[in-house]
Parts: structure tokens; sequence; C-alpha cells
């Protein structure tokens, strides 16, 4: 008889990280109960909760999703069934040494680390993406790994893949999608950009929204960059048309400590697509990628060391096909949905394998 999971996320099921866990549980044979909210407002919470406390009496296994620092102490109060959360991002390292809305060691810092913390004791099992990011929640949270898991991060390969695209002639295009936060370094994208303007084949196009956009629209400005182009985000399909379009994406490369803790989506994307793929070096995305077998690794928060990567994947189209052929195989080995839903139910089955 197939096990049924109870999966609650305080993100709607249109987000991408619910989706895809959802979907890849369902392609695992499991019976799973959906419940999310219908946008990303905590207004839903309290009817999220009580909903998902209802429900996972008649399930086997509750697994809480992002972002479920605010919904799973609720739920363990209320039942004893396996509880597994994928954590997926921790709120300290995002408000705090992300998006600095508080001084680490503050009182507002220690209550966003609370948060992390008393979900990781409450849960039977913990869920991250890479060993880089386990390691370092370890040790800011004193505790063991032994209740944490890896599963690398997976993108919807029906809505991502590789495709036909008919590219700008005379155009090298340089891609980047995300939200504009300080993390991802779009400010270091744009200073390569101005590095680069005498390079008149060369354009970036922008795609995303997010707390910097101003700050980083103010600094296009004043660098006077023609070579870059701005669009607000779009819906997947286009994202993945406007990637197929590109001679090579780009991922993270800002100057704070998370950037030393993920690998984020945009990697993954940028590999299922098969499109050569330039980041910053960190260790999260080296437990996956290659430097010059899978992707080109720079170090973070150096416009001058973007700029050279650029030029060097632009005059060789052998390293560009090489980069772009690796890096999706390593997609296809450990980051499709299927994989994903793998990778879940292993964990699902050594949790549930006492009851009954």
């Amino acid at each position: 008889m197939k096990k049924r999971i109870l999966f609650v996320a305080g993100r709607e099921l249109s987000y991408s990280r619910t989706h895809i866990v959802y979907n890849a549980l369902l392609g695992q044979g499991y019976d799973v109960a959906g419940c999310f909210p219908p946008d990303r407002s905590f207004k839903h919470y309290p009817r999220l909760i009580w909903r998902a406390i209802r429900l996972a009496r008649s399930c086997d296994l509750v697994l809480v999703g992002f972002y479920g620092q605010i919904i799973l102490p609720f739920i363990r109060l209320f039942t004893r069934k396996p509880l597994l959360f994928d954590m997926y991002i921790t709120t300290l390292d995002t408000m705090v040494y992300d998006r600095g809305k508080a001084r680490p060691g503050s009182l507002m810092a220690r209550l966003y680390g609370f948060s992390d913390w008393l979900t990781y004791k409450l849960a039977d099992l913990t869920v991250l993406e890479t060993r880089a990011h386990i390691d370092w929640f370890c040790e800011v949270f004193k505790v063991h790994a032994g209740k944490m898991r890896r599963i690398f991060l997976a993108v919807d390969e029906t809505k991502i893949h590789p495709r036909p695209a008919r590219r700008e002639e005379g155009r090298f295009l340089v891609h980047f999608h995300g939200e504009y936060a300080p993390f991802h370094g779009i400010k270091y994208i744009l200073r390569a950009a101005h590095l680069l303007r005498e390079e008149r084949d060369i354009i970036f196009q922008i795609v995303g929204k997010g707390i910097t956009y101003d700050e980083d629209r103010a600094l296009a400005r004043e660098l006077g960059l023609e070579n870059v182009r701005f669009y607000d985000t779009v819906p997947y399909a286009e994202l993945a048309e406007m990637m197929a379009r590109a001679d090579l994406c780009l991922g993270i490369f800002g100057d704070n400590d998370r950037v030393l803790r993920v690998t984020t989506n945009k990697v993954v994307e940028a590999i299922a697509m098969g499109r050569p793929l330039v980041t910053a070096r960190n260790e999260p995305v080296q437990e996956l990628l290659t430097h010059g077998e899978s992707a080109w690794l720079v170090e973070r928060a150096e416009p001058r060391a973007l700029a050279d990567a650029i030029l060097t994947l632009r005059a060789d189209p052998a390293l560009r096909e090489r980069l772009g052929e690796g890096g999706y195989r390593v997609f296809q080995n450990h980051c499709t949905m299927p994989r994903l839903g793998e990778e879940f139910a292993a964990i699902i089955e050594e949790m549930t394998a006492h009851e009954g």
C-alpha cells in the first residue's frame, strides 16, 4: 500500500521549490496531500497550519517545505508523525548575512537564528542542498549532522531543458536572471560590463527584480552602460527561451558570506539548459561542478575576473560547448526532478520503516 505524505509549505504551489518537490513526490508514486497558501503572504498561515494539523492525522509522514520555520513548530505541537523538514534556506543567513536586516549577534539576529535552530530540533530530519551548507549550520548552531541530509537542488526539466534557439547575428549574449539581492552580486556583473564596454559584440541581459534593483539600476546609469539590457521578471517558459538564446549564463558573484554556502537555482537552471556557466568559486558549487569541465569558476566580487572569463569563453567556442555538455551531464545525474524524488523517497522510507 502506497504511503500517504502530507506536504505543507509556506509558499504557493506555483513557487518553484514547492512545485518541484510536490511533483517529485508524485513521480515516486506517493499519495500526496498538498497544503499550500494561495500566495506568499503570512496572513494565510493560521488557516494553513490548522488545515495541515487536521490532514496530518491520516498521513504516514509530514514533509514541511519552504518557508517552514514558522509552520513546523505548530505542526509538531499537534502530531507525533515522522516530520521531515526541507529547510531550503536558513532565516539567519538570508536576513542577517545577505539582506542585512539585523547585525550579527544582535537580538533580532538571535531570533532569526532561533527559528532555524528550533525547526532543526523539532524535525526528525532536515534537508539542505550541500554538505558545505550542512557543515556551516552544524558549526553555527552547535548541532549534529546526523539529523541532516543533503539533496542537491533540482529544476523542472519539462520546462527547463536544452532547445534550439536563433541567436543574434554578430552578438555574444551574456545572460543573468534572478532576484536583485546582495549575494547575487549584480553590481559586479554591471562593473564587468563596464570593463567590456569597448567589446561591441558583447551584450548582457539581466532579468528580474528585487531589493537591490534601484541601487543596481542607479549604478548602471552612473557607469553609462549601453551594453546591458534590463528585463522585469518573466514567466518560466519565456525565461527558458531567453537562456537558450544566450551564449553563456551567469551564476552568483556577491561579496557577503552567504555566497560561500549556496549553489542557487540559477546555477542548476543553466546546466539544465546545457548552456556554459560562469559563477563564483565556492565549496557548494564545487560539490557539484568542476572548473573547466562543467562550469567556469571565478573569484567572487571580482569584476575583472568575470570580464576575463567572458572574454576567454567568447574566444573559444569549443570550450563553451564542452562546458555546456559537461554541465548537462551533471544535471542529468544529480539535479532532475526524478533524481530529487528518489533522494526524498530514500529518506521517507528510512523514516517510516518502523511504521505499520
